[in-house]
Order: C-alpha cells, then sequence, then structure tokens
C-alpha cells in the first residue's frame, strides 16, 4: 500500500516532486526540473526531472530481473496478474479522478483515461486466458506437413524478445495510454520502461505508484522514468521495443535515430492524424443517421477538449447538406458549457497546457487562409469557475473549407484541440478522395443506412485507416464511438498516422515477441509447444484417460479403441432420433447419384455420437464436463460394414487457478478398416485436479 505522509486530497493539490521508479527503487532528481502547472488554475502542480537516472542499469535490471520474472510465468499467470493489477488499480480509482481535474479533464475525460485503461487490463487477462496456451510458447497457425509420411513438418510459434520495451507516452491519456502499452507486453512476457509526457506526468506517476503497492507485479517488469529518456534509445539493440504515442514531428524524429536503425530495434509508432468522418447522401436531416453524425462530431469537438489522437478533423458531408450540417453542429455547440471540470454542469474542460493552448492556437491560425470560421471565439471565452487568462481553456472551433479538393493544407494542418473543419463533396468518389488526402489516419467514421454507398467508400478508404466506424440507426445505439480505440481491435494507422498498430487483442501482445519459424520432428516440436501434433509420438496411460486427474494426464498420452461396425440400421435409427433425413442418408439411387458418394452414407454427427460411445469411460470421475468441439472435419464418407476405431489423444492442457480445475483438449481421430481417417476433431473437457476442491468458474 502507498503510505500516505499526506492526505490523499493534499497530496494530489500541492506541488510535488516526481520521482521515477528505477532498479526497484523511487529515484529523486535534484536538479534540471521542469515544472507542471494545473490546466484549470496555471498553478504548478509538480516538478519533472530525470537527472541523474543510469539508463544503462535500468536496462540491464529489465532485461535480467525483468525478463527472468516474466519468464517463469505461463500466460495464463500473467494474464490473471493484470487481472488482479485491475482490481486494485479499480480500487483507488477516487484517487486517480481527483488528480485528474488538475489536466483539464471533465469526469467523462477521466473515465475514459482511467476506467478505460483499467478496463483494457481486464480485457487482455480475459483473452490471455482464453486464447492463449498456460505455456510459454504462443502457437501461432497450424503446423505445415513438409514430408509425405508426416515425420517431418512445420510450426510457427512466437516467444517473448529478450529486451526491454520503452513506452513513449502522449500528454492527453495519463492512465490509458501507460495501460494500454503495458497489458499486451506484460502478457507476452516483456518488461517494461515507461516513459509519460511530462505536462501531466503527475497523473500516471500517481497510478505507477499504486501499481508497485500492489505487490503484483513480479521484480523488473516494469520501470518509470518522469522526465527525459536521456540515452536510453542509444543503448537499445534488436532485441528491445519502441513503442511512441505522440506527435508525428516527433515519432519520425524518434525512428530515424542511427542506434534505431543500425541495431534494427521494432519501432511501432501511434501519431496523430487527420481523423475524418464522412456523411452519405441519403443521410437527410430527417434520418436518424443525420443526427447521430452532429452528435459525433460534437462529442468529438469536446470531449478531452478535442485533445484525442483519434478525433474528426474534418467532417466530409454532402455540398447539398453542408449548410443544415453546420448549424445543426453550431447549435449543439451553443450548449457546450466550459469551465472547470469540479463544477458538475461543466461539460468540457481545458487543454492540458497553456502552451498546448498556445499551439492550438498557432494552427488556427495556419489554417485561416484556407477556411472560413463559422463558429467559436478564439480570443473572448465565457468559463465557469474558471479563469479563462491563467486556465488553458478554449472555445470549440468550427471552420468550413469549401474547394477542400484543391486544397492540401487542410489535410495536413491539424489543430490538436477542440477543433474541426467541415468540407463537402458532391460524388462518393470524391468523398473517399477527400478522406484519403489526410494520407492515412488512425480512425475514420461513415454515417448512411444505404450499405451500398457504405460498402463504395469502405472499399475505397479502407487501405488508408487503421479502422472504420460505420454507424446506422442499427448499430448507433450501441456504439463505442469514432474516437474510442478499444482493446479487441487494432489501434494504428498507415501514413502519417505512423504505420505502426497496436492493441488489436492477442496481435497487440505478438508485437511484443518474435515469430519463429521450427522445422522438425512431430515429437521434437510437441515437446517446445505443449500440444500434441499428428504423428508424434504417444504413451499408453495408466489407466483409461478418464480416470485420471488433470495432474496426472500429460500431452501424448494417447488410447486406441475397440472398432464398431456401422450398420443400414444404426444410420436409419439416427436419422429417426435426430430428424435428419438427408438423402444421401436415407436414398440409395440419389446418395449414387451424389459425386462424393457410392451409396448411402452415415451422418457425420452419428459417428461423432458413436466415436463418444467408443472413448468416454461411463462412471463418476475426474471428468466434469464436455466443454465444446473444435475443428471438426469430416474427411471420408462412411458406408455400411465399415468398422470404426478411434485413436484418442491428450493434445493440450490449461489450469484454470483458484477453481480447482483444468481445460484438456483431446485430439480425436476416426479410423476405418482401411486406416483412412473418416473424420477429426478436438473436444475439450473440464477435469478436476487432485489437489484443490471444484469452485464455480465466473468467466
Amino acid at each position: 500500500m502507498v503510505t500516505w505522509l499526506l492526505s490523499p486530497i493534499e497530496y494530489n493539490l500541492i506541488m510535488r516532486t516526481l520521482q521515477s521508479f528505477a532498479q526497484g527503487q523511487w529515484h529523486q532528481a535534484d536538479s534540471k526540473f521542469q515544472i507542471c502547472h494545473n490546466a484549470i488554475t496555471g498553478v504548478p502542480v509538480a516538478k519533472i526531472s530525470s537527472q541523474g537516472l543510469d539508463f544503462a542499469a535500468m536496462r540491464d535490471y529489465a532485461r535480467d530481473k525483468g525478463q527472468d520474472s516474466l519468464a517463469q510465468m505461463t500466460f495464463h499467470e500473467r494474464a490473471l496478474m493484470l487481472k488482479e493489477l485491475a482490481l486494485h488499480l479499480l480500487s483507488k480509482k477516487d484517487d486517480f479522478y481527483r488528480l485528474s481535474q488538475a489536466t483539464g479533464a471533465t469526469r467523462q475525460d477521466s473515465w475514459i483515461d482511467i476506467e478505460g485503461g483499467i478496463g483494457t487490463l481486464f480485457v487482455y487477462s480475459g483473452k490471455g486466458r482464453r486464447e492463449m496456451p498456460d505455456h510459454t510458447v504462443y502457437i501461432d497457425g497450424a503446423y505445415e506437413p513438409l514430408s509425405k509420411d508426416g515425420s517431418f513438418i512445420g510450426q510457427h510459434i512466437c516467444t517473448p524478445m529478450q529486451g526491454v520495451a520503452v513506452h513513449i507516452n502522449a500528454f492527453n491519456f495519463p492512465c490509458w495510454g501507460m495501460l494500454e502499452k503495458l497489458a499486451p507486453t506484460l502478457l507476452a512476457g516483456m518488461p517494461a520502461i515507461v516513459k509519460p509526457a511530462s505536462d501531466t506526468a503527475y497523473l500516471t506517476e500517481l497510478m505507477f505508484r499504486e501499481m508497485i503497492a500492489s505487490g503484483v507485479l513480479p521484480e523488473g517488469s516494469v520501470q518509470l522514468i518522469c522526465g527525459s529518456t536521456g540515452n536510453l534509445l542509444d543503448l537499445l539493440d534488436g532485441q528491445d521495443v519502441v513503442a511512441f504515442t505522440g506527435s508525428r514531428s516527433t515519432g519520425q524524429y524518434l525512428k530515424s535515430l542511427d542506434n534505431i536503425q543500425q541495431q534494427g530495434v521494432r519501432f511501432t509508432m501511434e501519431a496523430d492524424s487527420l481523423n475524418c468522418s464522412i456523411l452519405t447522401p441519403d443521410a437527410t436531416p430527417d434520418t436518424p443517421e443525420f443526427q447521430a453524425y452532429v452528435n459525433e462530431v460534437v462529442r468529438e469537438m469536446t470531449v478531452k477538449c478535442g485533445q484525442k489522437c483519434t478525433a474528426i478533423r474534418r467532417a466530409i458531408v454532402p455540398n447539398a447538406l453542408i449548410d443544415v450540417v453546420s448549424e445543426a453542429i453550431i447549435n449543439q455547440l451553443d450548449k457546450v458549457i466550459i469551465g472547470n471540470p469540479a463544477n458538475k454542469s461543466v461539460q468540457m474542460g481545458a487543454l492540458a497546457s497553456l502552451a498546448q493552448q498556445q499551439e492550438v492556437r498557432e494552427k488556427i491560425a495556419q489554417l485561416s487562409p484556407f477556411t472560413k470560421l463559422v463558429y467559436g471565439n478564439i480570443e473572448e471565452l465565457e468559463v465557469v469557475d474558471g479563469d479563462a487568462i491563467t486556465g488553458a481553456f478554449m472555445a470549440p472551433i468550427l471552420l468550413r473549407a469549401d474547394g477542400a479538393l484543391n486544397c492540401p493544407q487542410v489535410h495536413d494542418i491539424e489543430a490538436f484541440g477542440p477543433v474541426s473543419t467541415v468540407m463537402g463533396y458532391d460524388t462518393l468518389a470524391e468523398a473517399a478522395q477527400l478522406a484519403n488526402m489526410g494520407e492515412g489516419s488512425l480512425v475514420g467514421s461513415i454515417f448512411g443506412y444505404d450499405d451500398d454507398m457504405v460498402n463504395e467508400l469502405v472499399i475505397k478508404t479502407a487501405s488508408y485507416h487503421g479502422r472504420l466506424l460505420l454507424i446506422n440507426r442499427d448499430s448507433a445505439k450501441h456504439s463505442s464511438g469514432h474516437g474510442s480505440p478499444l482493446p479487441h481491435l487494432t489501434h494504428g494507422g498507415p501514413g502519417r498516422a505512423g504505420g505502426g498498430e497496436e492493441l488489436g487483442g492477442i496481435r497487440g501482445v505478438l508485437h511484443y515477441m518474435q515469430r519463429t519459424a521450427l522445422q522438425g520432428s512431430p515429437t521434437t516440436l510437441t515437446r517446445i509447444t505443449q500440444q500434441y501434433l499428428p504423428a508424434a509420438k504417444t504413451t499408453e496411460p495408466p489407466k483409461h484417460p478418464f480416470k485420471l486427474y488433470f495432474e496426472e494426464l500429460t500431452v501424448g498420452q494417447s488410447l486406441t479403441t475397440d472398432s464398431r461396425t456401422i450398420s443400414l440400421a444404426d444410420i436409419e435409427a439416427f436419422a429417426e432420433l435426430s430428424g435428419d433425413r438427408f438423402y444421401a442418408h436415407m436414398d440409395e439411387d440419389a446418395a449414387a447419384r451424389n459425386p462424393f458418394f457410392e451409396q448411402r452414407v452415415a451422418h457425420g454427427y452419428f459417428i461423432v455420437s458413436m466415436a463418444a460411445g467408443l472413448f468416454v469411460y461411463p462412471e463418476e470421475g475426474p471428468v466434469l464436463a464436455n466443454y465444446g468441439l473444435d475443428d471438426l472435419r469430416f474427411t471420408e464418407p462412411v458406408y455400411p460394414g465399415d468398422e470404426i476405431t478411434i485413436h484418442f489423444t491428450c493434445k493440450q492442457k490449461a489450469y484454470r487457478r483458484g477453481k480447482g480445475y483444468g481445460e484438456v483438449r483431446w485430439f480425436i481421430q476416426a479410423i476405418n478398416q482401411g486406416d483412412e481417417v473418416v473424420a477429426q476433431y478436438d473436444i475439450l473437457t473440464l477435469v478436476a485436479s487432485k489437489y484443490e476442491p471444484v469452485v464455480e468458474d465466473e468467466n
């Protein structure tokens, strides 16, 4: 637990000297400080410096202690670690919310940052347990047969990079930005060094303190730099990863550093982009799509004061609707209350700093020769419970760009604040051209009910966008929104957006792992992957596998059953019981005319059911339930008179820690009298532990 020398409220209000966390210890600099200001009041809230840090020692500590600590854990153990961490942070969320106000964020803004970040930990925890093995090696795809007899095969695997992941985060999401990178990194088994943006690092540091205080994370798995990264990037090599979020210019500079290039350091970049939203011609003012579009543009201009790398910067609408769209947006913006987020009536807070406010104003000035200001006052602003001079407040600014097809500037200059530009088109081809003139973005959205129009726009624009949100009256109610990256889906984009990719479920984990192609015998590859591969050597269990507890089962234990002869009476009885009277099962002449069959054939599902009758042990035992069936294939027809034998092999195991049971995957092959495989599939069973009592699994 954090030891509070002051109350949490006092801790959040005084100016503090931020500390870094290096080599398992908190470190405080004594010089070269930068001052961080409260975005609402302008008063100093923290000072920050990384002076005195030994960056080479931090790198080595991560590689030695961090790698070793994480390598001893399976994917499932790391996933449970993320869940435990998320629960701890959730219990401390009120402290984070209080301090978040200093960044200029409203309660809703902070919810996205704080609970959105914690939610990402929960999602990766669940996905890690469901989609990754209870092992340290990730199996990437199916095996590849490389010889006719199956004795030589190929298999792609992924293992953690043996360096450190350096996370360089942006100022606008001090919590989410850290957690959305840490979740896949730690699940992959790679240690991380977190470097937050200085302006809002005080909130990151507070959350990081709670991460350390939780005691959940193993030694060396995470470190924190408050301040400059010094020479850290010059010390990295091909086993390290840099994950950067921020401006395009900074990202391009870092990516081009000599050491990054020469050492082949893996570099993923998520940069600012001029994201667009398109309204289709059928979405007239009397449609739900029109109102949903207006709501979304206004929301993206005002949430986080427009400081989102996914915000709508370009509103692309039919020329016939541009006036009415602009008017509708203006009417909603007129109702937005700007001011101190502590006041519950306030809907939009402040930019993160006065420096950011000045930068946005400069970008608006650069856009002014090419656009017309249709809403907003840059100089005068009414603020609730705040000072428009000392606070970093700014009114929403709506610009209009006529002739945007011939004006590259409006697709290049980004004002990173509550600013959006509306522009018109006459044809869908023009709308797509305008969208693509942004030269790559994190996200685009299309609002319309005509699916043919939406399809045309998607086909013409998808390659320029990392994500496309498609909204109509059927999906709007449950939409996550244009500007909300989800841990399940990729976050990143081509071209200007950086060409990188984060999140995307398990795809995000693989960014921190090396894919390697293995070639060898099925037995050798089974040992490495801990997943039985066909033709690998098997062992005979000491008794029927269904009599063995989870801990007693081993991958590769195999049982061959007695045979059963399939009769015409079996086929007809199954048809009567199931109601499946497909002609190939019931009509001799019709079956013979089928190009795949010679005569009446047995139902495939009868073969599966019959197989269970051969391999299942009927009495009560450690097997608790059949959990499902995967990858079923019927490879040869089964005719009356065929004799079927079942090969039944333990393929893979995953223990559900704390639940008293595990999931066991079995590889099933049904073989006929000619030694042909007629069906194969996996079944999953839940098998009790020998040592822990069974409890209900809430997942």
